[in-house]
């Protein structure tokens, strides 16, 4: 059996944090296994300057990862699954899905304020065009900018007075325990998050049988099942993790649970439903997305993609 393996990752605080969960959940089941971690800079992380809510290179945050592992100079690679193209990259698969973390939204604010006391007069900072498109469908008045950087940057960037406010990832707050700047958990039914928001995702080179099989021990299978869902959802959308699309899935008692949601860029319109089903096994993502495109969501697409080229 191989005895050693070698992690890719991204080289931010909370990247390192999920590389070591995810070593540590390997640790528990191959305590004899010697594993590296290899720190890579993507093109997400050095072009901090450029706006992420433009046409970009699929996989902004991972490509350079990817690459690695195709040419099998890592064995592993640690993902953000929300950073992850929802378009199949050959020869490679995600092996495992960690027990999902907080998939929420939160809110963060200077001075302690809730979303519903923002108006026009104070600046939420956020780069996600679902966030910005929800926020606006909330309250129109609500002044957004973008903002980049790791978790650590942006609130700096907030505590310096350059935002009031920022919508960001409970998930990513929680792991680095900066809980202390949260002012509110947003509500699924106001604020839907990413697709796969607060997962870990595991990916391998998929000739790499002994690799996978390993990787494939540390998999949480409800995790899995309800992120491919949202994923599939998003993909029927045909939109990637740059647009206004949301989805959550959940298992309750046995039974699973898949909403969406699709926003103009101004929220103005949006269409959202919810579908259920005892069959674990079942394509929500298909049922779910039937339900979309019979209320005309391509129209509301095709304009996504005219304002955004």
């Amino acid at each position: 059996m191989k005895n050693r393996v070698v992690i890719g990752t991204r080289t931010s605080k909370l990247a390192l944090y999920q590389t070591n969960k995810v070593k540590q959940e390997l640790k528990k089941n191959f305590p004899n296994l010697n594993i590296e971690i290899k720190e890579v800079k993507t093109k997400g992380d050095i072009l901090l300057d450029k706006p992420l809510d433009r046409n970009l290179d699929k996989g902004y945050f991972v490509k350079e990862i990817q690459d690695l592992l195709i040419q099998n100079k890592i064995d592993v690679a640690v993902h953000s699954l929300k950073d992850l193209p929802v378009e199949n990259i050959d020869g490679l698969e995600i092996s495992a899905i960690l027990k999902r973390g907080n998939p929420k939204d939160v809110f963060l604010s200077k001075t302690r304020k809730k979303l519903s006391e923002f108006g026009k007069h104070q600046l939420i900072g956020t780069t996600s065009l679902r966030r910005k498109a929800q926020l606006l469908k909330l309250n129109s008045e609500l002044q957004i900018k973008d903002v980049r950087g790791n978790v650590d940057t942006r609130i700096k960037k907030m505590i310096d007075g350059d935002y009031d406010g920022l919508v960001m990832a409970a998930a990513g707050i929680e792991r680095l325990k900066l809980e202390k700047y949260i002012t509110e958990y947003l509500d699924f039914n106001l604020f839907m998050s990413a697709p796969g928001q607060g997962a870990i995702a595991v990916e391998t080179n998929a000739q790499n049988l002994e690799i996978k099989k390993i990787i494939s021990t540390i998999n949480h299978t409800d995790s899995m099942i309800c992120t491919t869902n949202e994923r599939a959802f998003m993909k029927s959308m045909g939109g990637g993790c740059n647009y206004p699309i949301g989805a959550y899935s959940n298992i309750v008692e046995n039974k699973i649970f898949l909403q969406g949601i699709v926003l103009s860029l101004d929220g103005k319109k949006s269409i959202s439903y919810e579908v259920e089903s005892l069959n674990l096994e079942e394509n929500l993502a298909l049922k779910l997305s039937k339900k979309f495109f019979d209320n005309d969501v391509s129209s509301i697409l095709t304009d996504i993609d005219n304002e955004i080229k």
